[in-house]
C-alpha cells in the first residue's frame, strides 16, 4: 500500500488508535468514569479532612474578622487560589490567541 497524499488517512490505523495492553482503546467515555471516580475519591478525602478538622479558628484580614472550622477555612483558601491560578490561565490563553489571530491575519 503506498502513501498518497491525496488519500484521507483512517485515524483508527495510526499509532494513537492502537488499543492498549488491555484489549480495548480508551474512550472520551472510558477516560471520563475514570476522571468521576478519581473526583470522587478526592471528595472523600478532603470530607474526611474537614471533618477531623472542626475546631473553630478565628481569622483576620485587613479589617475583617471571622471564625471557621479550620478544615472548611484550608479548603477555601485552596479553591482560592485555584480560581487565581484559573484566571491567570484564561488571560494568558486569550493573549496567546488574539496574537495567532494578528498572525494569521498578517500572513494573509
Amino acid at each position: 500500500m503506498s502513501s498518497d497524499p491525496t488519500v484521507p488517512v483512517d485515524p483508527s490505523h495510526g499509532k494513537s488508535g492502537t488499543p492498549p495492553a488491555g484489549g480495548t482503546p480508551l474512550t472520551r467515555t472510558g477516560a471520563l468514569w475514570s476522571a468521576l471516580i478519581v473526583g470522587f475519591l478526592v471528595l472523600i478525602v478532603l470530607l474526611v479532612f474537614i471533618t477531623q478538622n472542626m475546631e473553630t479558628e478565628t481569622l483576620s484580614f485587613l479589617a475583617w474578622t471571622w471564625s471557621l472550622p479550620k478544615g472548611v477555612a484550608i479548603l477555601l483558601a485552596a479553591v482560592g487560589g485555584g480560581l487565581i491560578t484559573a484566571l491567570a490561565g484564561t488571560a494568558r490563553i486569550f493573549q496567546l490567541r488574539r496574537a495567532a489571530k494578528k498572525t494569521a491575519a498578517a500572513r494573509r
